[in-house]
C-alpha cells in the first residue's frame, strides 16, 4: 500500500507548486519603492507609480508601456521628448514596476479607467499626445477612441491589437481557465527570463535594462497581471477602436519593427484597412524591442509626425 501513498502526496503537491511559488514571491512594498523615481498616486485603492519630465508649460505627452516591461522602457524617448520641450508623463501599469498588483481582469475598460483616474489625480485638463508601446498601443487606441477630446494625437509603437504570436503556451493559458493558469504560473516566469537573456546582447541606453526586466518576474503579482492582461486587453479586437479614431479625425502614427516576431509587421495592412489615414513607419532592422534599442529612429519618425 505504500506505493499508493507517494502519488497521493506527489500529485497534490505538483498541482499546488506553481501557486505556492507565486504566493511566496516577495511583494512590491515600501522598501522597494525607496529607489523609485517620480511619485505615487492612490487610484481606486491601489498605488500607481508615475514620473513627469520636461517643462511644465510644454505640450503633454502621455506614455503607456506594454505587457511585461514597466515605464522605464520609455526613458530614452521620454528624455528626447522632454529635451525638445514636451511635458512627458510615464507611469507603471497595475501589476508592473513600482505600482500595486491588484486582482481582477485587466481589459480595455480597466486600463482606460485607470488612465482617466491618473489624469484626474494629476489635474491634466488639456488635451495631450498619447503614446503606446506594444500592449500600451492597444490601451492608447482604446483610450483615444473613447476620449477624442483628450487625445489629440496618437503614436503607436509595435501596437498590439492587430494580431500577435505569443506562442502555444500562452494561447493555451488564455483559453483554459484553471489548467491554463496552472501552466502559465509554472512555465511563464522562467520562459520570459530565458527570452530576455537571449536579448542581452542588444544595445540599449537604459542601464540594467534586461536585469530589471528579469526582476519583474520574481515579484508577487506580476505573472497573474500578465495573464489577466492576455485574457483581457491583448485578447480584445480593436477594429472598432481604430475605425473610431479614423472617424474622429485623430492623427495617428504606427511604427513597426521590420524584424518583430511578437507583433508581426503584417499588422500594417490590418490597421490601414481600419484607419486609411494612419501614418506608418518601419524601422527595418528592429525587433519588438525597438522602443529601447532603436529610439533614435523611433524619435525621428515621431518628430516628423508631430511637426
Amino acid at each position: 500500500m505504500n506505493w499508493l501513498i507517494v502519488p497521493a502526496i506527489a500529485v497534490p503537491l505538483l498541482v499546488a507548486a506553481p501557486f505556492i511559488a507565486e504566493f511566496l514571491r516577495p511583494r512590491m512594498n515600501g522598501s522597494r519603492r525607496v529607489s523609485a523615481p517620480g511619485a505615487f498616486a492612490r487610484l481606486s485603492g491601489t498605488l500607481t507609480h508615475y514620473q513627469w519630465r520636461g517643462p511644465e508649460d510644454g505640450d503633454i505627452v502621455v506614455c503607456v508601456h506594454g505587457l511585461t516591461t514597466p515605464s522605464f522602457v520609455w526613458q530614452p524617448i521620454a528624455k528626447e521628448l522632454s529635451d525638445q520641450g514636451y511635458r512627458v508623463l510615464a507611469y507603471d501599469l497595475p501589476g508592473r514596476g513600482y505600482s500595486d498588483r491588484p486582482d481582477g481582469i485587466q481589459n480595455g475598460d480597466f486600463f482606460v479607467r485607470h488612465l482617466n483616474e491618473l489624469l484626474k489625480d494629476q489635474a491634466v485638463e488639456r488635451s495631450f499626445i498619447l503614446c503606446g508601446y506594444s500592449m500600451g498601443g492597444a490601451i492608447a487606441a482604446a483610450y483615444a477612441s473613447r476620449h477624442p477630446e483628450r487625445a489629440k494625437r496618437v503614436v503607436l509603437l509595435a501596437p498590439a491589437g492587430m494580431g500577435h504570436d505569443l506562442g502555444p503556451i500562452t494561447k493555451f493559458a488564455v483559453k483554459h481557465e484553471f489548467l491554463g493558469k496552472w501552466l502559465f504560473y509554472a512555465i511563464y516566469p522562467r520562459s520570459l527570463r530565458k527570452s530576455i537573456a537571449a536579448e542581452m546582447h542588444l544595445e540599449t541606453p537604459i542601464e540594467g535594462m534586461h536585469l530589471r526586466q528579469m526582476g519583474e518576474t520574481r515579484l508577487k503579482g506580476f505573472t497573474p497581471s500578465v495573464l489577466s492582461s492576455l485574457r483581457g486587453m491583448i485578447d480584445e479586437n480593436l477594429e472598432t477602436a481604430h475605425r473610431e479614431i479614423a472617424k474622429n479625425g485623430t492623427p495617428a502614427l504606427a511604427i513597426w519593427g521590420g524584424g518583430d516576431d511578437v507583433i508581426p509587421i503584417q499588422g500594417m495592412e490590418t490597421i490601414a484597412k481600419w484607419n486609411p489615414d494612419v501614418h506608418q513607419h518601419v524601422v527595418e532592422d528592429a525587433g519588438h524591442s525597438l522602443a529601447y534599442t532603436h529610439h533614435r529612429e523611433v524619435m525621428k519618425a515621431i518628430g516628423e509626425f508631430l511637426d
